[in-house]
This record gives structure tokens, C-alpha cells and sequence, in this order.
């Protein structure tokens, strides 16, 4: 018997606590308890992701949010803008192609994050853009895109919307949807929001209601319009995943009790733990500082090693799961999920058992060194 310990940049580990709370009792979904449950739990989502809007609870996985956006916005024939720094990001043009928009791609190196002067010269070239597309967190990549700087490109050099896939960050960073000018904002559970898959999240701006409400392209289960209308009710359209959201109003009673800035700080101190302990171990990292993510770690193959010869020792032989590359980094990264329900702790452990790995397949390295930067780096926030 032993325990896997689950360092995937999702899904990623469930609170007891959370796990206790989905083991409530079934109750009817168009009944009175759920929709107080809805209702509280729903409005404790608005400051994860800093807006005064709504925030639609969707039964479904992170794509499903992304699809949603694009349903509810996009016709045939209109042109989008779709910022491109990894798989999930050209997962999103694809979702726009399958609606019949025209997508102009901006393509950046994977492992480089998206600036606001590359934007504005991108939009520069267009005149009908209809939305303006971002990765908020690539998880093919660990590279976070400033969002916050996007936005500002986006709304002077455009009458744009822009949209953000914010499912690998939400509730583990900031979000500033309104100030920043964030049109339509998705997320999804299994991330930082520590539940298992199954839910999706969508905020939407005034100025995307306006566009939605002339939406003449057909959607059912996706319709925005039908969750507004039943959210008025403290309800979803459809008959939602209610374990999970006795499980979600568990989590936000977490993230409040540890407060949300102290949240977001905790995953800041995880990466710098992260980056600092692999760079010890002699191992590349294929983000600079700037760009990297505080919520997973992607990292690159050394001259003397199998990256992917490491990943599937370390889970076979100490049982500690990382996820593997994507796209056209399958089999050349490593990728270090630490996000949710983990903490300082469980990356010192993790750290250990890469240098175990380490070890026993002949990587040169000071034995020691990575678990001592990871503890140093932590040392300085206790």
C-alpha cells in the first residue's frame, strides 16, 4: 500500500474538509436549501475574481467556461485576436474556429509570456476585431501572461472584448476583473480552487451582456442568457453537480479563513521555493522569473537526463505524480504543480523526493541542495 501525493498542475489534492462537504446529503436542486447554498456560495466567488458581477456556476470542465465565452459572443465570420503562448492557448482558437470566427493568431515562443507593446502591435494591424483572446495562467507552459497590461492594449487600440482563460490561476492569484477591464472571466474547479472536476465559473462585464443579448448563433446548455435568468432565482438552468458545490462552499470558507491576500502570497513564496530548489539541482527551468507562474513550475530536460525518464521513476518508485509536457513540449519538460491545498511543506517534500530521483538515476548535483534553497527562500516569509 502507499500514498500517491499529487503534484499535477491539476487536478490537484482535495481538503478533507472539502471532501467532508461533499458527502452531504443529496437534496433537490429547485428546493429552498440549494438555493440558499447557491446563492451564498455563488456571491463568496466574486472576490477571487475581483468583480461586482455575477459569477455563473456551470456543470462542466474548464473548457466547457471557454466555450461558453465563445458561444455566447462570437458569430460567424467575426474576426478575434487570440494570444497564443502554449497548448491551452491555441486550444482556444481552436474553439473560436469550430464557431466560424476568423482567428488571428499571436504566437509567442513557448516559455515567453505575452507583452502589452507585442499586443498593440499585433492590433494595430486589424480594424474589425471583435474580442481579444488570453491565457491568464498557461498550464503547457507555466508562464503567466500580465493580463492587467493585455487589458490596457486591448481597450486603446481596440472597442474589443476581451476574454480571459483564467482555469489554471483563479483563487491562487489576483484577478481584477472589473478594474482591469476584463470582459468575460472563466475558470474551473480542479485547480486552485481545490475541488475535483466538474465545475466552471463565468463572470461577464456590461459591455459582453450587450453583445450576448443580440446573440442570434444557437446554444442550449451554454446560453448565457438562461443562467442569468436562473441565477435571478439563486438557480442554474440546468440540473447542476450539487455534492460540488457543497464542496465549493466549503472551499471559499478555506481561502477566507486564510484570507485571500495571504492566499495569493502563499503561492508567490511556492514558486520562488519551486524555482529556487530546481535551479539548485542543476536543472533548467523553461520560464524566466518574470513570466513564471505561481502555480505551476515547468521544467526542462538537462544535458545528462531523460526528463521523462525522471517524472515516470519518481511516480513509479516514490509515488509522487508530476505531469509530463504538451504540444510540442511532450516528453522535454516536467511540470511542478503547486496550487490549491498545497503548501510550503508539501514542497520541501516534493523537492526531497526529486532529489531522490535524482540520485538514483546519476544526475550530478550537491545532495541536499535543493530542499536547502527551497528552505531558505521560505525561511524569509516565516
Amino acid at each position: 500500500m502507499h500514498k500517491t501525493i499529487l503534484r499535477n498542475p491539476g487536478p490537484t489534492p482535495v481538503p478533507g474538509q472539502v471532501q467532508q462537504a461533499m458527502n452531504h446529503g443529496m437534496i433537490s436542486h429547485r428546493g429552498g436549501e440549494f438555493k440558499t447554498l447557491f446563492k451564498e456560495t455563488a456571491n463568496r466567488l466574486k472576490p477571487l475574481f475581483g468583480t461586482e458581477q455575477d459569477v455563473f456556476i456551470i456543470t462542466g470542465s474548464g473548457t466547457s467556461a471557454l466555450e461558453t465565452a465563445i458561444a455566447n459572443t462570437i458569430f460567424p465570420g467575426d474576426e478575434v485576436v487570440v494570444v497564443t503562448v502554449g497548448d491551452f492557448g491555441d486550444r482556444f482558437a481552436a474553439i473560436c474556429e469550430t464557431y466560424g470566427a476568423v482567428v488571428h493568431k499571436l504566437e509567442i515562443k513557448w516559455g515567453k509570456a505575452c507583452t502589452e507593446e507585442e499586443l498593440t502591435e499585433c492590433l494595430k494591424r486589424f480594424n474589425h476585431i471583435k474580442a481579444v483572446i488570453a491565457t491568464y495562467n498557461e498550464t503547457s507552459t507555466g508562464v503567466l501572461n500580465p493580463v492587467e497590461q493585455l487589458a490596457k492594449a486591448v481597450h486603446t487600440h481596440s472597442d474589443a472584448l476581451f476574454i480571459v482563460d483564467g482555469v489554471s490561476c483563479i483563487g491562487g492569484v489576483d484577478a481584477k476583473m472589473d478594474e482591469w477591464g476584463i470582459d468575460i472571466l472563466v475558470t474551473g474547479s480542479q485547480k486552485a480552487l481545490m475541488l475535483p472536476p466538474g465545475l466552471a465559473f463565468v463572470s461577464v462585464s456590461e459591455k459582453a451582456w450587450k453583445i450576448i443579448e443580440n446573440n442570434q448563433a444557437p446554444a442550449y446548455y451554454l446560453d448565457l442568457l438562461s443562467y442569468r435568468k436562473s441565477y435571478e432565482k439563486h438557480m442554474t438552468p440546468n440540473t447542476p453537480a450539487v455534492s460540488l458545490i457543497y464542496g465549493l462552499q466549503e472551499v471559499c470558507r478555506l481561502i477566507e479563513e486564510e484570507g485571500f491576500d495571504q492566499t495569493v502570497k502563499r503561492h508567490e513564496i511556492m514558486k520562488k521555493m519551486v524555482r529556487q530548489a530546481i535551479r539548485a539541482l542543476g536543472l533548467p527551468l523553461l520560464t524566466n522569473d518574470e513570466d513564471a507562474s505561481p502555480t505551476v513550475t515547468a521544467i526542462s530536460e538537462p544535458a545528462d537526463l531523460s526528463i521523462e525518464k525522471l517524472r515516470t521513476h519518481l511516480k513509479q518508485t516514490y509515488h509522487i505524480d508530476f505531469a509530463g509536457g504538451q504540444g510540442k513540449l511532450k516528453g522535454k519538460i516536467m511540470r511542478f504543480g503547486h496550487m490549491g491545498y498545497c503548501f510550503p511543506g508539501d514542497v520541501l517534500e516534493a523537492v526531497s523526493l526529486i532529489e531522490c530521483g535524482l540520485k538514483d538515476l546519476n544526475h550530478q548535483f550537491e545532495y541536499g541542495a535543493g530542499v536547502k534553497a527551497a528552505q531558505e527562500v521560505y525561511l524569509e516569509y516565516v
